[in-house]
């Protein structure tokens, strides 16, 4: 096998990498090309990290690798969402009742040197730095590339072709632009942009505050959140309009302003930044979208995975476990159908098809779901009748926890459970427990198990409900 297909993988990202370590493991001979200097090398440019949380999908994908046990060592379990209120009143809310359901706090540049690590261990797999895809030829398969610092090009050929180059992808480019073939894709962009800052760590590398939660101020249009660093200190990323709020990036020009801003919203969050506006302008203000598109494939010669098929917000923290998800599923098609590669019983067509039509729909929805989780983060999580709901369902996950998952369980902690799924369910259940809330359907003289009852049977309703389990929000 490894003599007759040579897979050429473009980006050597989190998902890039992953793939090509996991290709390798199979036999087939992998080059792993990346537009960017080896990470193990250089520093990362400042604010641009957005610190990962990592979750059980994405863990599924690195225990199919053999890597998850090292990867937990870059970890910092994180059990709940610690909301901070302007009066700086703090409380932590539980991600779930369930003591094992927890996510983590992960370093992108440090998962992608283990993973790099671990692709460079291989013998038939190769990775080369700096050097840009230009030009992607379908036909042959092969793409060229320019080094960064000869300007030279190279052509490499493949029988394959993976594009994992995030979510500005030229392979996805290539395919939009060749005019002979019809590529079907949106781009949404948030009115929102990003900001990266940083709460450094106290003496002896200890935390300026609570270790083990993802910290959010949310502000209803702003938001503010916080992930702990394993050196004691946490990313901290601002979410802020670009233009038409009375504080927003168009009008944030001057430290007296920024100082300003933060002293009304975030007054707790400047004690705990010092060079605050020096590091507000100094880091680069960063865009955030939705990328859909179809087809993934070309012809079985071209496949696009991760952010290049479906780029996402941020605001589930499922971007990197859904790109890790992606190698899992398409890892259980490929073994169907591996061994009739070399006798020509199945193509790499049929694989390409197959996985599409497995994971497509599941990767809209994740998509939705991130969007919704905005709203959810920087407004919801500040309000009582969804503090009261999530109350209640870390009530049920605590008292029953075979019986309930709350949509959040659903898409973080169940793997085994698509992503459509997950959002048809979750979005059932949060509609019947807030309608049921806000009507006085759940009062306090009604045991907990008489009302997760009364919420079964209400999200039944609107599950037999189509039109309303389809694309009813909270």
């Amino acid at each position: 096998m490894s003599k007759n297909h040579n897979i050429l993988v473009i980006g050597a990202g989190l998902c890039g990498s992953l793939l090509a370590l996991r290709l390798a493991q199979h036999g087939f001979n992998i080059t792993l090309v990346e537009k960017r200097p080896d990470l193990r090398k250089v520093t990362l440019d400042a604010g641009r990290s957005i610190n990962l949380a990592l979750s059980d999908r994405g863990l599924r994908g690195l225990r199919l690798a053999g890597v998850e046990e090292a990867a937990k060592e870059l970890l910092i379990p994180m059990t709940g969402r610690m909301i901070h209120e302007k009066s700086g009143k703090t409380f932590l809310s539980p991600y779930s009742g369930r003591d094992d359901e927890y996510i983590n706090s992960v370093s992108r540049p440090g998962l992608n040197k283990l993973l790099l690590n671990e692709a460079e261990k291989m013998p038939n797999l190769k990775i080369i730095f700096n050097q840009s895809c230009v030009e992607v030829d379908h036909k042959t398969p092969s793409a060229t590339f320019e080094d960064f610092e000869t300007g030279e090009l190279t052509t490499y050929t493949a029988d394959v072709i993976f594009g994992t180059d995030g979510a500005g992808s030229v392979v996805r480019s290539s395919m939009v632009n060749d005019k002979e073939f019809l590529l079907n894709i949106s781009q949404q962009w948030l009115g929102h942009g990003y900001k990266e800052l940083e709460i450094p760590a106290a003496e002896n590398n200890g935390y300026r505050t609570y270790k083990n939660a993802l910290h959010i101020w949310p502000r209803g249009e702003d938001m503010l959140i916080a992930l702990p660093n394993l050196d004691g200190s946490f990313t901290v990323t601002l979410f802020l309009p670009y233009k038409n709020s009375d504080y927003c990036f168009e009008n944030l020009t001057t430290p007296e302003k920024v100082e300003e801003y933060f002293q009304k919203e975030f007054p707790d969050v400047l004690e705990l930044i010092p060079n605050l506006t020096e590091t507000f302008f100094t880091n680069p203000t960063g865009s955030m979208g939705t990328v859909r598109c179809d087809p993934w494939q070309r012809e079985g010669k071209i496949l696009l995975m991760g952010d290049a098929a479906h780029a996402m917000v941020p605001f589930y923290g499922q971007g990197m476990n859904a790109s890790f998800e992606d190698v899992a599923v398409f890892d259980e098609i490929l073994n169907q159908y591996k061994d009739g590669l070399s006798s020509g019983e199945s193509s790499w067509e049929t694989i390409f098809n197959e996985y599409e039509k497995v994971r497509k729909k599941d990767a809209d929805a994740i998509g939705e779901l991130a969007v919704d989780n905005f709203d959810e983060m920087k407004a919801h999580t500040g309000m009582e009748i969804f503090q009261k709901k999530r109350k209640l369902e870390t009530a049920f996950e605590n008292e029953f926890p075979g019986e309930y998952y709350s949509k959040y369980s659903l898409v973080t902690f169940n793997e085994d459970i698509p992503y459509s799924e997950a959002k048809k369910l979750g979005r059932a259940q949060d509609n019947a427990i807030l309608g049921l809330i806000h009507e006085g359907k759940l009062p306090e003289t009604m045991s907990l198990k008489e009302k997760l009852e009364v919420v079964r049977k209400q999200t039944q309703v609107i599950l037999n409900t189509k039109e309303k389990a389809d694309y009813l929000k909270y």
